[in-house]
């Protein structure tokens, strides 16, 4: 049997990370269904920076979310708080988010950042990024003015990596 050696795994995941943080790149400029997910739709303007927060909980389930009428579908999960209480949080629309699937699995540490709303008279969390661990981690949306990342044009995106 043969073993990785670190500096393998750590390109691999690297590598890995990188293709992650590329797929806003790939998908941006409107190519990809965001209905109800633009960045200046009334779900949008739910996301407040100056309500930033942050959870730590266990991963219950990845869900499939509509968080209003008409909006394309999009992914989020279910924690358990080390409260007890669970929490539903959302992330992107389902076709930006779609690595989530590969990334967690119910029973994970997850932590995650973003701030509290109400929808439909339920408490909802949106996202900014999520973290398992200290293996894998992915951003939705800026933290200095919460703008979401599937909502950038390639150019915007470019420029976004170049200040990071």
């Amino acid at each position: 049997m043969r073993h990785v050696s670190g500096i393998t795994l750590l390109v691999l995941t690297a590598v890995f990370l990188i293709s992650l943080q590329l797929q806003g790149v790939v998908c941006a400029d409107g190519q990809q269904d965001i209905t109800g997910w633009e960045r200046d739709s009334a779900y949008n303007r739910l996301y407040r920076v100056d309500q930033y927060q942050k959870l730590k909980g266990t991963l219950v389930e990845i869900i499939e979310v509509v968080p209003m009428k008409g909006m394309a579908p999009g992914l989020g999960m279910v924690i358990r708080l080390k409260s007890g209480e669970k929490a539903t949080v959302h992330f992107a629309p389902k076709w930006f988010a779609k690595f989530l699937t590969y990334g967690f699995k119910p029973g994970d540490p997850v932590k995650v950042k973003g701030c509290w709303a109400e929808i439909d008279g339920k408490k909802v969390f949106l996202a900014s990024k999520v973290r398992n661990g200290e293996v894998f981690e992915m951003k939705f949306r800026r933290t200095k003015d919460g703008v979401p990342y599937w909502s950038l044009t390639s150019e915007e995106m470019i420029k976004e990596k170049l200040e990071d």
